[in-house]
């Protein structure tokens, strides 16, 4: 190469790197590779404008849905509107002035995992709405004023929880110094959280709180919002990830396993007992012949203990957990009682009417469970039903859909006795009640 052309070249390359210089300058580097979603993620925020974003405000989604759809394109038209004075776009990043209308998603979500990145000011207060309920919190963890409320623990808890529920203040202090991105990364299935701020834990598989009735779980779907509350914040990085059945299932799985034993090993009927011959194992799962069933139970027996067990249901499909069973009998009137597995759209399925009590997850004829909360027919569900004394508890998908004390229950359906349901002890089996209703990874431990 001749003398000008190396001098040639070297001017370009000295004008290159003047120019990116000048670009890194004027878009730092993070924000060149901002909002391009990692692998299998999707952005919320495009980093150009304000598309897919709705103006949202502490409000009831149950309630928001059940509006008038008149009534509730005003109220989105209003709050939109006072949204977009507040907030804008500016480098690539979402900013909001501190006030007005929180930014919330048009899209609802179920089970996900959202990153997000933020930066705040000294005094500012914010947080991010799960399914439309508070809150991850977002604080200044210098501000006196704010530590009798817990703000010294630092962000990322799940503040309006009850105090001293599990979630409500964050395990560690991980918040950066002011002018420093934070970043989070927020796993929900079902009401069960894990957060995790400036990659370090906060919050382990914590249930949020429905903070507008404390009785009934948070919604199965919900909008993310981002709230305003009093001081700018920046947000960048806005990716989400919906989880599918198989991943939600292995999630929960994966959570408090230990000493959780099989007691059925996935090829036949050993340890188990009473009208088998109405059952099949099928691809590794105990299932109900169509037209058949009855009670088949552990022939161990058990007192208290936590059972987990992933069903799958056809349309109307019936069947239940025996609880604490004899033996014989109908477990729902002789053993603690039947937990209820039922085709949450058994109405609409086989036309025909139920009581409450008779919904899936309830302690049947006895206490009524909340619905809602199974995913579609043909996929396979996760259930944790505890028994302590004469508590049961279950968990269906990663929520609770009932907390109740059988000793306290005093009015039953159609005013049936329930003689066996302060029963101590008794086997674990299912009531099969003519559906082909399947059960596999059924594991139990005592407690």
């Amino acid at each position: 190469m001749n003398a000008n052309s190396l001098r040639k070249s070297a001017l370009y390359a000295r004008l290159a790197a003047t120019l990116i210089v000048l670009i890194c300058y004027k878009f730092p580097g993070p924000v060149l590779a901002a909002n391009q979603p990692p692998p299998g993620f999707v952005a919320l925020f495009n980093g150009g404008d304000l598309s897919g974003w709705r103006g949202g405000d502490t409000f009831d989604h149950r309630k928001w849905l059940a509006m008038p759809e008149a009534e509730r394109t005003a109220k989105n038209a209003e709050w939109t509107a006072d949204m977009r004075k507040h907030w804008r776009v500016e480098n690539g990043e979402l900013v909001n002035d501190g006030n007005g209308k929180y930014a919330t998603t048009e899209k609802d979500y179920g089970d996900f995992e959202l990153l997000v990145e933020y930066r705040t000011v000294p005094l500012a207060d914010s947080g991010i709405y799960l399914r439309g309920c508070p809150q991850v919190q977002i604080w200044d963890h210098t501000n006196p004023k704010e530590f009798r409320n817990g703000a010294d623990k630092g962000s990322g808890g799940l503040w309006n929880n009850s105090a001293g529920a599990p979630g409500k203040d964050p395990l560690v202090l991980a918040d950066k110094p002011f002018g420093e991105w934070n970043s989070f990364r927020v796993v929900m299935i079902g009401s069960r959280v894990t957060v995790w701020l400036n990659d370090k834990r906060v919050v382990d598989h914590a249930n949020l709180e429905n903070y507008y009735d404390r009785k009934t779980p948070v919604p199965v779907k919900g909008p993310i919002e981002l709230q305003t509350h009093g001081g700018e914040i920046r947000w960048r990085n806005i990716f989400i990830r919906e989880i599918r059945t198989d991943e939600a299932n292995k999630i929960l799985e994966s959570h408090g396993k230990e000493s959780f034993q099989s007691v059925f090993n996935g090829k036949s009927f050993d340890g188990w007992a009473g009208p088998v011959n109405e059952y099949e194992v099928k691809d590794g799962a105990i299932c109900c012949q169509k037209g058949k069933g009855g009670t088949i139970y552990t022939k161990d027996e058990f007192a208290d203990f936590v059972a987990r067990v992933e069903f799958k249901l056809p349309p109307g499909g019936n069947n239940g957990l025996a609880i604490r069973y004899p033996g014989e009998g109908d477990t729902a009137y002789l053993g603690m009682c039947e937990c209820q597995v039922l085709d949450d759209n058994y109405e609409k399925a086989t036309g025909d009417k139920i009581d409450a009590r008779q919904a899936h997850g309830s302690a049947y004829g006895m206490v009524a469970a909340a619905r809602g909360y199974q995913r579609p027919i043909g996929e396979w569900n996760f259930e944790e039903v505890t028994v302590k004394g004469s508590t049961l508890k279950v968990e269906l998908n990663g929520t609770v859909i009932l907390d109740a004390d059988l000793s306290k229950v005093t009015e039953f359906m159609g005013n049936h006795p329930h003689p066996g349901k302060d029963r101590a002890s008794g086997h674990f089996g299912f009531a099969g009640h003519n559906d082909p209703v399947c059960f596999r990874n059924i594991q139990i431990k005592r407690l």
